[in-house]
């Protein structure tokens, strides 16, 4: 820790704070990135011992997949800072929707916390730590006690580091439901209304039926019908079909 301290405002300061947390608790891998508003997210420090944990992140993620990811979530929703761990605020089909299929599971990663601060105004910084192949082994109850232990410490720490990140403009899900929608027609003749787009951009962030219809308040039934309308009027009948036509679409 001492360390990570002494490297405060330096370029070292990433890889020196990434070893205190590793010398506190196991970890396989890490991924720091800064979320902002109306920008795409900046990779400020990536390692891992498997290189396909970060083989995509660039191409894939950073060119619009982070609009689908559960972590970009947690910067739209501003959630207090601390501690959080993946399989506790994913939505509840995360990890049977194409997006994870055909993203997350490349990565080998099997278990991910990560640490939440907001450094700047519109800004929040995002220190993933990872399981992956390379151990095959989940957090223990022990290591997420410890790196709840250590919370205040690595938010205040990144707070301090990230300061001088900057982020304009306010981030709206609804723009980006209007940009899908848009870019369908545009692009495909595709005409969809506002909330059969809405539909699609939740079932490719993973939410099921029910829990569709608890965001958008109203029932699972009448999600169905939207689903259906959805798929016809895209002529396609799977998750996978939805994801290739719309993941295209994402990019700012």
């Amino acid at each position: 820790m001492g360390a990570a301290i002494s490297a405060l405002g330096s370029e070292g300061f990433a890889a020196r704070f990434y070893e205190w947390l590793h010398r506190s608790y196991e970890i396989d891998n890490t991924t720091m990135v800064a979320y902002f508003q109306t920008r795409k997210p900046q990779v400020l420090f990536s390692q891992a011992r498997v290189a396909a944990v970060h083989d995509k992140i660039e191409s894939d993620y950073i060119s619009g997949a982070y609009l689908l990811d559960p972590f970009h979530e947690l910067h739209v929703a501003r959630v207090p800072e601390g501690l959080y761990r993946l399989r506790d605020f994913a939505p509840d089909q995360f990890h049977r929707n194409e997006y994870f299929a055909s993203y997350y599971r490349r990565t080998t990663l099997i278990d991910e916390i990560a640490y939440v601060a907001y450094p700047a105004e519109g800004v929040s910084v995002h220190v993933c730590l990872g399981r992956d192949a390379s151990s095959g082994r989940m957090f223990s109850p022990r290591d997420v006690t410890t790196a709840q232990r250590l919370s205040v410490i690595a938010c205040g720490l990144i707070r301090k580091q990230w300061e001088g990140l900057s982020s304009s403009g306010d981030y709206d899900d609804e723009a980006l439901v209007e940009r899908v929608r848009e870019r369908l027609a545009e692009r495909h003749g595709i005409k969809l209304s506002h909330r059969q787009s809405e539909v699609a951009l939740l079932i490719l962030r993973g939410h099921s039926s029910v829990s569709i219809g608890l965001r958008l308040d109203i029932s699972p039934q009448t999600v169905k019908v939207f689903r259906k309308q959805l798929y016809r009027k895209c002529a396609i009948s799977s998750q996978a079909e939805l994801f290739s036509l719309v993941m295209p679409l994402l990019s700012i």
